[in-house]
């Protein structure tokens, strides 16, 4: 499927973040993660503005490695970047 929930799942997955807690921390269903977590479904734009917030809460690398993973360079200004690098 897409995007956003690869960049989920390795977040999730990176940090030890479990379905259930971003699930309580997003005040969603479990499903809803399970589906997004496996890439049955995709998040709808809202959404995905709605898990970095929840992410924000529990790990706040973890919602910039998300926000990086899901758009790539596009969403750090220069010097901003993770990693340091500049842009070219």
């Amino acid at each position: 499927m897409g995007k956003a929930g690869r960049a989920l799942r390795e977040v999730m997955q990176q940090y030890k973040i479990n379905q259930n807690k971003l699930a309580t921390t997003m005040g969603v269903g479990r499903s809803k993660i399970h589906y997004w977590f496996n890439e049955t479904q995709d998040p709808v734009a809202e959404s995905v503005a709605d898990i970095v917030v929840a992410l924000e809460k529990i790990n706040r690398q973890a919602a910039r490695d998300f926000i990086r993973l899901y758009l790539g360079d596009i969403a750090f200004e220069e010097g901003d970047r993770p990693n340091g690098e500049p842009t070219d």
